[in-house]
């Protein structure tokens, strides 16, 4: 077997450490960095020769059950990272030629993996410059084996040799990616860091929300067709909670939803809703959504439901306009079960009562007494002690500071102690206008709560308690979270952050968005409403066989040339035969020298040194140096 030489050793190890990189990228951040670390470790001992068999079973088990007690589960976020850890462990056992081939084949799974977990612009330019390296590796490998003089070898021949290469297989993704059937939903549903990441659940429970409110990330970006609401006007309503146990809102059972009794104005805003997946089926819209799109479930309380689960990006044109009436008519049992409340909180409850007997029966100077008492008592900061058994008492009478949760329970609490039916609502509020792109980011962190409270005549009102708080003591404040923002608020990036965020949009549009009904309606332009899978798989058999006869005569011009030395001479070559000057095949070099002289004499001179350098080196020793030095003039020489 040939031996593997210094530079050939690091070439491939900088090509699998490129291979790695990107799925240690999407792996637990402590996963990543012990699986990088092994990966070194790996590449520095193989160095020195093959470990013991005992050492690396003993090393390969020690990470699996480190895996495993990271992820505490069987799938598919847990197999990408066990392929990461066996590909850390493999440098252990790289000795020859044949040994790196299989450490660059294992490690070509690694970006596909990749994918598995995110596909998103920076997973694809990772992967694409790792495979490029690979590659490149292939070819320095395949010299090597073949007993080339690698002395004058350039790794820039290599990277233009495998981007050929990847430029052939171009036209083959291209069809596979536009014509090949999709299917309606991923093949591979979510992994499971997207599913277990924080965002709104459909319950409601103190100190619950603190991860979603600490996550920045999207949940969906909004373009509006035409004027967009104000900031203050952006309630992204997702559903209502309207049964509660002293801790936990939890939604009416399915017996009690219908369609909504709402009456609305004319339609004021219209937008385009990117949601980002989640699983889930909840779709946080626009109060209130004036015409409820294909593929939806509208409850009584107004809110959007998707059919099927958000397991991928979704798209969905919207309309928003405001009520004129909401439910004007309680009916008896939705006004007992919107009363409810567990025997807990007892001076809440007192506090209630002694507000309508103090009232005479006007609700809406009970709701503006409330607001006017934490307007002028409360203040808003996300860091809250731990909820009591009585903490509502607790959050109204002693702390009086809390967040959106704390505010509309507590709220909703009182109402219904004053007998006003009252609700919870989730949703988002605000958002961030990215002006590069002119569209809105409603971020997790944008969760919201505020409160529903029916009024005879008018039936359900929002109430925002939250909102009531006086500015000043208000500890975090919206530009504190503003994104783009860092070290403290010291470094304002918002413009790197803008243009970023806007080239994932465009990005999740032109690729990710790409699904099963888009494939279909894609030649809707060109007359053709619909295609069907049956035709798909025609145009893209059509399609697949121009792609491989490129390719195949691409490869039928000849076998790549793998000696350095000869290929820079055929360069030099192929450079004499665009002025009608290429050497003839039964022509030697100093035949084809003087008939260059004779159409050419001022290229003549340098021709002549290049070729007694180039004859002596090919028919006498010669060392790497001048071989190295040749290969470099040869293709710098120009006619």
């Amino acid at each position: 077997m040939t031996g593997l030489d210094g530079t050939t050793r690091r070439w491939l190890y900088a090509a699998t450490a490129l291979l790695l990189l990107p799925l240690l990228l999407q792996l637990q951040p402590m996963v990543g960095i012990a699986v990088g670390v092994v990966a070194l470790l790996s590449m520095a001992l193989s160095t020195r020769g093959r470990l013991p068999a005992l050492l690396k079973i003993t090393l390969a088990l020690t990470l699996a059950i480190a895996v495993f007690s990271v992820y505490r589960r069987i799938g598919r976020d847990t197999g990408c990272a066990l392929l990461a850890m066996m590909l850390a462990l493999k440098p252990t056992e790289t000795a020859n030629v044949r040994d790196a081939r299989s450490l660059l084949g294992y490690g070509l799974f690694a970006p596909f993996a990749t994918y598995l977990l995110d596909q998103g612009p920076l997973s694809l330019v990772l992967g694409a410059l790792a495979v490029a390296a690979a590659l490149t590796t292939l070819l320095r490998l395949a010299d090597l084996d073949s007993g080339i003089d690698l002395a004058g070898w350039s790794p820039f021949d290599s990277l233009r040799a495998a981007g050929k290469l990847l430029l052939l297989a171009l036209p083959l993704v291209l069809a596979a990616f536009w014509l090949f059937p999709r299917l309606a939903s991923p093949l591979w549903g979510l992994p499971d860091r997207a599913v277990s990441k924080p965002g709104l659940s459909e319950s409601m429970t103190p100190d619950r929300w603190m991860d979603a409110l600490n996550d920045d990330t999207p949940a969906m970006r909004a373009r509006f067709i035409g004027p967009a609401p104000r900031p203050q006007e952006m309630y992204w309503r997702a559903m209502t909670l309207r049964d509660f146990d002293g801790r936990t809102w939890t939604p009416a059972p399915l017996s009690a939803t219908g369609a909504p009794k709402l009456s609305l104005a004319p339609v004021r805003w219209r937008y385009t809703l990117d949601v980002e997946p989640s699983d889930q089926r909840l779709l946080a819209t626009l109060e209130f959504t004036a015409r409820q799109p294909d593929g939806t479930q509208m409850g009584r309380d107004a809110s959007l439901r998707a059919i099927a689960p958000l397991n991928g990006l979704t798209r969905w044109q919207l309309q928003a306009a405001p009520a004129l009436d909401f439910d004007p008519v309680l009916d008896a049992v939705e006004r007992r079960a919107n009363l409810a409340l567990p025997g807990r909180n007892p001076r809440t409850l007192a506090l209630g009562r002694q507000w309508r007997s103090e009232a005479g029966g006007n609700d809406i100077a009970i709701i503006q007494r409330a607001l006017a008492m934490i307007h002028k008592d409360f203040a808003y900061s996300l860091l809250v002690p731990e909820p009591g058994r009585d903490w509502i008492d607790d959050f109204l009478f002693q702390g009086r500071t809390g967040y959106c949760q704390q505010f509309s329970s507590a709220f909703v609490v009182l109402m219904r102690s004053a007998g006003i039916p009252a609700r919870v609502v989730i949703g988002y509020a605000g958002g961030y206008h990215n002006p590069v792109g002119d569209y809105w980011v409603i971020r997790n962190s944008d969760a919201h709560a505020w409160a529903e409270v029916w009024l005879a005549g008018r039936g359900w009102t929002r109430v925002d308690p939250t909102a009531a708080v006086a500015p000043e003591r208000v500890y975090d404040t919206i530009a504190d979270r503003m994104p783009g923002r860092t070290f403290g608020n010291l470094i304002d990036v918002r413009p790197m952050w803008n243009f970023g965020d806007n080239l994932r949009r465009g990005w999740n549009d032109f690729v990710l968005g790409f699904n099963a009904d888009r494939q279909a309606t894609m030649l809707k332009r060109f007359g053709v409403e619909r295609l069907s899978p049956s035709m798909l798989i025609v145009l893209f058999a059509i399609a697949a066989g121009i792609a491989l006869s490129i390719a195949a005569w691409w490869l039928a011009r000849g076998e790549r040339e793998r000696d350095p030395l000869l290929r820079a001479w055929h360069g030099m070559d192929r450079r004499y035969a665009k002025l009608g000057l290429a050497r003839e095949p039964h022509e030697t070099a100093h035949d084809w020298l003087e008939r260059v002289r004779a159409s050419r004499p001022q290229s003549a001179p340098e021709l002549s040194v290049l070729i007694d350098r180039f004859n002596a080196l090919r028919y006498a020793a010669g060392n790497g140096s001048e071989r190295k030095t040749l290969i470099r003039d040869l293709r710098a020489h120009r006619p």
